[in-house]
């Protein structure tokens, strides 16, 4: 296992929580696919799962912050949108056969997540709780 989840990285947001746990999962099925040299389809279709999950979970934050009127609203968006733009270009990249599945990549994906939850997801938690988002 690549990543594995704890309690370090709860930004005590129940739904929140729960789809940083799908995209965990996400993350260490990809590194398992890339360790067991599976096929390219099949790499290539857990990417884009994670595409559409990142872009799903990054509406629901986005969401819930705009609802609790967080101030750091406009660069929190600014890091999902980078984020799903160079996974875009990743995917596209993977399907022309330009770029391999590399310990590089996967290692990009889990320290940006890895850092996004534990510096930026967790600025918001104050703001959503006074929200009553929990």
């Amino acid at each position: 296992m690549l990543m594995e989840w704890s309690p370090s990285l709860s930004v005590e947001v129940g739904q929140i929580d729960a789809e940083h746990r799908g995209l965990v999962n996400t993350i260490n099925e990809l590194h398992d696919a890339m360790l067991h040299a599976k096929g390219k389809e099949v790499i290539g279709g857990i990417i884009e799962r994670l595409a559409r999950y990142a872009v799903h979970h990054f509406a629901t934050e986005e969401k819930l912050m705009q609802e609790a009127h967080y101030p750091g609203y406009a660069l929190h968006k600014a890091e999902h949108d980078a984020f799903v733009k160079k996974v875009a270009h990743f995917k596209e990249e993977f399907g022309q056969g330009k770029v391999m599945l590399t310990t590089e990549v996967i290692n990009y994906l889990k320290d940006w997540l890895k850092h996004h939850i534990m510096e930026t997801d967790k600025k918001y938690t104050q703001s959503l709780h006074a929200a009553g988002v929990h």
